[in-house]
């Protein structure tokens, strides 16, 4: 299969686009966040072809892409009225923007599509392109992050042509995603009304809270889900943002890594850290993922610093996590436990 590269501001590339998806096809496209890999949500063949090109694990429910709360709604049904005023005041708060809701869905959403979940993630994207494909489309889209299951989410066009090249018919290049991970997902789902954030993201736990009270923590946020256990949404079951080289996260000071690395010196091991980690670990083998107190710039360089991991050649690479779990340091110190499936060194 040749894929076509499409550039959202070459007149046309538009409609191609929306055309591919039109005929059940897949298509990688801009969001804010990072690039997803879109087809028909309504339909389950096309919804199988983002399956088969990610080989994405079956039981790992999508998230829908809306125009916006009028469509969304369209695919829920027989949600508590206090649950449909909450959610659309995070809608109309948050929306476009990178929240996922997750809501009762109703029959026309296929199953194939939440994994068999009785409920549907939601979300409208902000960036542009996105929004002007579903609008040519009028259906909405079914869409994971456009790379290859359990690697880093690709955050440009031709990160997503590197890696799917010769799986999907295009690739619409929007420029770089200026969120850098994936979206908050919050269910609205539970029996009981509570809010329970599943996955963090560009909107923070502080900023959720702010407009609809507590909201609690699902435990796969910080650990593995137990044996058994189904993912409530992407994300929760599998290793994600992985790099080949084994991840390990170092929990001490720089000072503390460079005895441990004293210690192992018969292995080239590697450091993911902080742009002011740059002079402490030269010589060693190293990459930094923004500046260490700013959590916005950590989560735009983190999959892109992962990514550079590889570039490494290292044995395995410690990884130092954020100074704190509030903010967006949540949602980073999230995405780097995952790559490194939770793996942590103790007795430095």
């Amino acid at each position: 299969m040749e894929t076509r590269f499409l550039a959202a501001d070459r007149p046309g590339d538009i409609e191609a686009a929306a055309k591919l998806l039109r005929a059940n096809q897949v298509v990688a496209l801009p969001t804010e966040t990072v690039y997803g890999l879109a087809a028909n949500a309504l339909s389950e063949g096309a919804v199988a072809e983002i399956y088969r090109a990610k080989q994405r694990p079956a039981d790992n429910p999508l998230i829908v892409h809306v125009t916006g709360t009028a469509q969304a709604f369209k695919l829920t049904e027989h949600i508590p009225t206090a649950v449909v005023e909450m959610a659309t005041s995070l809608m109309a708060a948050f929306w476009p923007g990178p929240l996922t809701i997750i809501l009762p869905k109703c029959a026309q959403v296929p199953d194939i599509v939440t994994a068999g979940r009785p409920d549907v993630g939601l979300r409208c994207p902000a960036h542009p392109a996105f929004q002007a494909v579903l609008e040519a489309c009028g259906f909405p889209l079914a869409a994971p992050s456009a790379n290859p299951a359990g690697r880093p989410s690709p955050t440009t066009a031709r990160q997503v042509f590197a890696e799917l090249h010769g799986r999907i018919p295009a690739v619409l290049d929007g420029g770089p995603a200026t969120v850098g991970l994936e979206s908050t997902v919050l269910s609205l789902s539970a029996e009981n009304g509570q809010p329970l954030l599943l996955r963090p993201g560009g909107v923070t736990l502080e900023a959720l809270e702010a407009l609809i009270g507590p909201v609690v923590v699902d435990q796969a946020v910080h650990a593995p889900l137990v044996s058994g256990q189904a993912p409530s949404a992407p994300g929760m079951k599998y290793r994600h943002y992985a790099p080949v080289t084994p991840l390990e996260i170092f929990p001490g000071s720089p000072t503390e890594a460079l005895e441990y690395l004293a210690k192992h010196s018969a292995e080239r091991i590697g450091i993911l850290g902080f742009a002011e980690h740059c002079e402490t670990f030269k010589g060693f083998p190293f990459v930094a993922y923004g500046s260490r107190f700013d959590g916005a710039a950590q989560a735009h360089s983190l999959f892109g610093a992962l990514r550079q991991v590889d570039e490494l050649q290292a044995d395995r690479v410690l990884a130092f996590p954020p100074p704190a779990q509030d903010g967006m340091f949540a949602a980073v110190q999230n995405r780097l436990r995952k790559a490194a499936g939770f793996k942590e060194v103790s007795g430095y």
